[in-house]
């Protein structure tokens, strides 16, 4: 027997270097498929996604989220402002308060616009509905900029800004899930954690953008300025933005794992109704929701505590200056999306189980030390404090948008995802700067944010306990897919050497 190859107990079929190094999670799967479809795999059972294509699919979902998170940047830093101009008879305090109260309204719809937005995606396709969600978003955040002030219209102002919220909640609620399932279903499988986390990258470079935006003008006018006109200019910057997004998407064509799925049950279930499928996903896949609620749970609470909340905790309850508190998070923004692809391409290597799972447990035993370190004086204290956050955010986001999709089969993945996504971010993503602050100015603990990660932290390892390993395993529905003709070859060769060890294996459990 030559060096690499070996020959498993039990069984005459060598194994090859190639096989034996295969990760077990994908060796499990395959070997399922080819025991499916009787025999190893040909061209027609591999689908080779084109580069440009790969590129631009990625590109234009990132953009998406990019100018998603551009507003978020911009509302969480100019939450203060909002409250001012909107809110004005109110405490500070509570003019605070009701700025987050409407920043979580949007979360409220979120649901509903992945109930709506999810069905659509799985019949008529990803691209058009992430056309939809791109303008619609586009629009909210645009007419933001344009309300007038609650001096001028009086309590239609906060009324406006209300419905303007609940717009880009809408759109959004289709947004995330219909990029992470159009990136996931464009990545060949050896390098899906590495594709899909640009589309979070996106996410971080959108918001760092907002956030520096209100920076430089807090920087460059009066407090008078802002309040008077200057908070609307990162708002009408999201016109121009929604345009070229918008130009980008209707350019893309629809993923492979959409044109073609394998399995005939599957193409008959997408065919059924709304209803239907609903109620197909709460039965079939109540557990793959209910793991999908868990982890982006983790996500959210971590990445709306240190982007929604952490800006205005330094200057309402630290009592920080806002370019400090501004610049402070700004640098944590900064490392994440130096960060992030580098963590995207381990998962693909590790694994995403201990990536989520060391992560959660590093979360429950940083999470007060890092608020310590924040709240400290001085410069690298409060600044090694965030960085702590930012990179536990970072390993979070990462794996996410490769693993949440690869939960459900291809034909309800955009409404599962739609479902197990929105509903926990409305829950406790978008909600996390609201309940932080209430919690704080009632207990006066300024460490509650970090009891807050805590318990993330807590029922973020319970669902990594109960997560599938997903790593380089094709997604369920979807065809094999491989980033070039060689890995085909590659591909289609290690199948026959799976196809024959599993009917050997068969062959001597009759025996």
């Amino acid at each position: 027997m030559s060096e690499g190859e070996r020959r498993p107990p039990g069984t005459g079929t060598q194994v090859s270097h190639r096989v034996s190094e295969l990760p077990l999670q994908v060796r499990e799967e395959l070997t399922r498929r080819l025991r499916r479809n009787r025999g190893a795999f040909d061209k027609g059972d591999v689908e080779v996604v084109e580069s440009p294509l790969l590129k631009r699919a990625v590109g234009a979902s990132a953009l998406g989220n990019c100018m998603e998170w551009f507003d978020f940047g911009v509302y969480s830093y100019l939450a203060a402002t909002i409250g001012k101009v909107f809110f004005p008879g109110a405490s500070p305090g509570a003019q605070v308060i009701s700025s987050f109260a409407t920043f979580a309204a949007a979360f409220v719809v979120r649901p509903l616009g992945g109930l709506v937005f999810g069905p659509l995606g799985d019949r008529l396709g990803r691209q058009k509905v992430l056309a939809t969600t791109m303008i619609m978003m586009a629009i909210g955040t645009f007419a933001i900029g344009v309300i007038p002030t609650y001096a001028t219209i009086g309590i239609a102002a906060p009324v406006l800004l209300l419905l303007a919220r609940m717009v880009q909640g809408f759109s959004t609620g289709g947004e995330y899930g219909g990029a992470t399932t159009f990136v996931a279903e464009y990545s060949p499988d050896r390098r899906r954690g590495f594709l899909s986390s640009w589309l979070d990258f996106g996410t971080f470079v959108g918001y760092a953008l907002g956030s520096a935006l209100v920076t430089g003008l807090n920087l460059w006018l009066t407090d008078a300025q802002m309040l008077s006109w200057g908070w609307r200019i990162p708002f009408l910057v999201a016109g121009p933005l929604g345009v070229i997004g918008l130009y980008m998407r209707l350019k893309l064509e629809e993923s492979p794992a959409f044109q073609q799925q394998l399995d005939e049950h599957e193409k008959s279930l997408a065919q059924e109704s709304a209803g239907s499928e609903f109620k197909d996903i709460i039965q079939r896949h109540w557990k793959a929701l209910l793991i999908c609620m868990g982890l982006v749970l983790l996500y959210n609470v971590t990445n709306y505590m240190v982007t929604g909340y952490l800006p205005t905790y330094q200057t309402e309850t630290l009592k920080r200056s806002s370019s400090s508190a501004d610049v402070l998070v700004l640098i944590g923004m900064i490392w994440i999306v130096i960060l992030i692809t580098f963590l995207g391409c381990l998962s693909d290597r590790i694994g995403r189980r201990p990536l989520y799972g060391y992560s959660a447990a590093a979360m429950i035993v940083l999470a007060i030390p890092s608020f310590l370190l924040i709240k400290a004086q001085g410069t690298w204290p409060p600044v090694l404090g965030v960085l702590i956050l930012s990179t536990l955010l970072a390993c979070f986001a990462a794996p996410s948008a490769a693993t949440l999709p690869a939960l459900f089969p291809t034909a309800v993945r955009y409404a599962a995802m739609g479902i197990g996504f929105n509903f926990a971010v409305a829950a406790f993503g978008g909600t996390t700067p609201l309940v932080t602050a209430a919690l704080v100015d009632a207990t006066g603990d300024d460490l509650m944010p970090a009891y807050y990660l805590m318990l993330a932290g807590v029922i973020g390892l319970v669902t990594v306990r109960f997560l599938p390993e997903t790593a380089q395993v094709p997604l369920s529905g979807s065809r094999p897919m491989v980033g070039s003709r060689e890995e085909r070859r590659e591909l289609i060769t290690t199948s026959k050497e799976l196809y024959a060890l599993a009917e050997d294996q068969t062959g001597t459990g009759h025996g």
